[in-house]
């Protein structure tokens, strides 16, 4: 159940000993990209900061993902335009780039070895309604966004994608895909030269304000560590002792299985330009080639957590589907099976301020490579007194309604909901 990145992967260190300091300017709470990016940033502006994580760096979504840096929105371009109107939504679709550019900002200047590549992104339409929206949201992406995107009609499919089971593809060139496992890690040793301090196994179990409201205490069992200022980003692994955050994430597990490597003649046939791909069902499929030619095929195999024996079932629907769409590879070994929890929201954008005193920034809806890290700056910004940094300051962070932190319920109906969506669409 492990997953293939954190097992490919190289530790940039050993945080389990490190010293829990007794004061820092700023605590940051997870060590995933968010907590990772947003200690970086923050030690690079000169404040001393420490990065709490329950388990391990990069354990959580940030390991147990597709490895895409994409473009786009979760709920769609013609869906934001509907409900933000089309300045608002090219500014909040244009942030996704600007996501992007900021991961390969940091490759670049920092010369990462995290098998970056900008091979693009592609869509893919399960059903003929499908094709023609998108179609649609092509033109309205060329011409309000001024984004490079093209269409692959189903006559000439396999110029993109060895498989026959879908209608059309939009593909858009910025997408880029990378080694999680490896950039978490990079990230964590950037912020360790600036002056960050990493520490696992040390779950925030308390907070509690102190000098009146001036500073806050979190406690670990590691010790305790006073900061001034305290940034969550724990995104679905939150827990209860944020609870104001916590009942506005609803966790939905997602899952992955990834194949042997396979021959190189197969790889070219499968996904002859090595883009992120998607599909357009709820129920989403989405795949791509790894460094070491293997296929990663993952979706939302159904509506759970994620745990083990959840993680097997999950799995093997998962390895049916990818049978199901890649025939060819019927007799492939599967060398990795496993599962995650993605942050999901009323409204499925992203969400990020302060209550009460304490930083957050969550609900990234399976868009959490590239945003995550691109909101551990901007959050970096915002404590430093720029509020006009954050693009989602504006939007509405309600409260799921009967929602205290146990989503069952809500999985259950979500997943009716959305499976009946994929027939009827």
């Amino acid at each position: 159940m492990r997953s293939y990145w954190l097992d490919t992967a190289t530790p940039s260190g050993d945080y389990t000993e490190t010293e829990v300091p007794k004061e820092v300017d700023v605590a940051v709470v997870g060590g995933g990209f968010t907590g990772l990016s947003t200690g970086y940033h923050t030690a690079k502006s000169g404040r001393s900061v420490a990065v709490l994580e329950a388990r391990t760096v990069n354990w959580g979504a940030s390991g147990r993902n597709g490895g895409m840096a994409t473009t786009g929105l979760a709920i769609g371009f013609r869906d934001a335009l509907k409900r933000y109107g089309e300045q608002r939504a090219v500014s909040y679709f244009k942030e996704y780039n600007n996501a992007i550019d900021l991961i390969e900002q940091l490759v670049t200047e920092n010369a990462l070895d995290v098998d970056y590549a900008r091979a693009g992104k592609m869509n893919l339409a399960w059903k003929e309604s499908h094709w023609e929206g998108m179609q649609k949201t092509a033109e309205l992406l060329k011409r309000l966004v001024g984004q490079s995107v093209h269409l692959v009609d189903r006559a000439n499919i396999r110029s993109e994608v060895g498989s026959d089971v879908y209608h059309g593809a939009m593909v858009d060139p910025s997408g880029a895909g990378m080694h999680v496992g490896k950039f978490g890690h990079a990230l964590a040793r950037l912020g360790i030269e600036q002056g960050a301090t990493i520490h696992e196994h040390a779950e925030v179990t308390d907070v509690r304000k102190v000098a009146g409201g001036a500073a806050f205490d979190l406690v670990t069992p590691r010790g305790t560590v006073r900061a001034g200022k305290v940034v969550v980003g724990t995104s679905g692994y939150t827990g209860r002792v944020f609870g104001w955050v916590q009942r506005r994430i609803i966790p939905v597990g997602s899952f992955i299985v990834v194949t042997e490597p396979l021959p190189q003649e197969l790889v070219d046939e499968l996904l002859p330009n090595r883009r992120m791909a998607s599909d357009s069902k709820n129920f989403i499929y989405y795949f791509r080639i790894t460094p070491d030619n293997r296929l990663l095929f993952g979706g939302r195999a159904r509506f759970a957590l994620s745990d083990p024996s959840s993680d097997r079932k999950s799995g093997e629907i998962l390895e049916k589907a990818m049978h199901y769409v890649f025939p060819k590879l019927r007799d492939a070994r599967i060398d990795y099976m496993w599962g995650g929890l993605v942050d999901i929201s009323m409204d499925q954008m992203v969400h990020a301020g302060e209550h009460d005193g304490i930083y957050y920034s969550t609900n990234y809806s399976g868009h959490g490579v590239q945003m995550a890290t691109y909101m551990g700056k901007v959050m970096s910004e915002v404590i430093d007194g720029r509020p006009e940094a954050n693009p989602w300051r504006d939007l509405r962070n309600p409260w799921i309604p009967g929602y205290f932190g146990q989503p069952w319920l809500h999985l259950r109906l979500g997943g009716a909901y959305y499976g009946l969506q994929d027939r009827f669409s």
